[in-house]
């Protein structure tokens, strides 16, 4: 799956949510709902989520150096976890404070027109970022469903301002349930019951964020459409007779290492060898122009050590051999 920033979807919601942020704040003060309290900190944390993805992608973009040989693709992931943090405490955790003050401590909601005029305009504000997130995401989603979208995107950004719009949009539906029973049954205690349940869901969604991007963090190897067309790519039939074996990892979300030990005949010469490996090489760019660092080792294929299957003291995080004699 290819890999994109989704810039456009970022900014469109970080405008929405200043916007929001900035009218639930003013309901808030007008009418002393909990629920218009525990909104606005949620919009001003996904504006500074959504400054924390910008930044990311800013510093992603910087030259390789001799400390950092392969780039600073990771900083989107950092950042994007950062997010889920910012998103479970700031957000979720708060929301969950507040609400069970309100429970414990209820009291009637003042100027109703406040709370519910603004939560009409946060879902139609929210209605258009989302909008704006779904179209850039089928861009790239392509047959995938939303939930293998989210689990698959090597790009972190496009995932976190879905799952933040989705959020956001429930969490204004909570809200205005809330509201609207504190309003009808004149308890405050609905009020806060709405604001539990948005912390919640915010927690919620912080956990999800938080699961796929520690294992983008880890790093993850390329999909199985990459993996099939760089294993395609590397076999010409003629030098490269085959792969013995092969490992991929995302050194972010725009740039793949390839490392594999190719099978060549035995009577090639080092220059027919070498020949080849550039071929290879080449085409593997040609069919995922992603697969910026690639290493490709020379070796004569054997039936009986294939046999034999893969070495687990061989793979990286693998069993430590044991010393000589235990």
């Amino acid at each position: 799956m290819s890999a994109s920033g989704g810039t456009k979807a970022i900014v469109a919601a970080l405008g929405a949510n200043l916007a929001i942020a900035a009218s639930k704040f003013v309901a808030f003060a007008f009418s002393g709902s909990s629920s218009m309290l525990a909104e606005g900190v949620h919009s001003v944390a996904d504006s500074g989520n959504q400054a924390l993805l910008l930044i990311g992608g800013k510093k992603a973009q910087r030259q390789a150096t001799p400390q950092h040989p392969f780039g600073y693709g990771r900083e989107r992931y950092i950042y994007a976890f950062l997010v889920s943090i910012v998103l479970f405490s700031v957000g979720g955790m708060f929301a969950v404070y507040e609400g069970y003050e309100k429970i414990v401590h209820p009291h009637e909601i003042e100027h109703w027109y406040w709370p519910v005029g603004v939560l009409v305009f946060a879902i139609i504000a929210e209605g258009f970022s989302f909008r704006t997130a779904i179209k850039e995401s089928n861009e790239l989603r392509g047959s995938h469903s939303w939930s293998q979208f989210i689990r698959r995107a090597k790009a972190p950004e496009l995932p976190v301002v879905l799952l933040e719009d989705f959020g956001a949009l429930i969490g204004l539906v909570l809200a205005l349930g809330g509201v609207g029973l504190a309003l009808l049954t004149g308890d405050g205690v609905w009020d806060g019951i709405g604001t539990v349940c948005i912390g919640v869901l915010l927690i919620l969604i912080a956990l999800v964020l938080a699961a796929e991007t520690k294992s983008l963090l880890l790093g993850e190897a390329a999909g199985p459409e990459e993996t099939a067309k760089i294993e395609a790519a590397t076999v010409d039939g003629d030098t490269v007779t085959g792969i013995i074996h092969m490992r991929t990892l995302h050194l972010g979300p725009e740039e793949l290492l390839v490392a594999a030990k190719i099978a060549v005949q035995h009577d090639d010469t080092a220059a027919e060898v070498a020949k080849a490996i550039d071929a290879a090489e080449a085409r593997i760019r040609a069919a995922v122009p992603i697969a910026r660092v690639i290493y490709l080792e020379p070796d004569i294929y054997s039936e009986a050590e294939a046999a034999k299957g893969p070495d687990p003291a061989a793979t990286p995080g693998g069993p430590t051999p044991s010393p000589a004699g235990h």
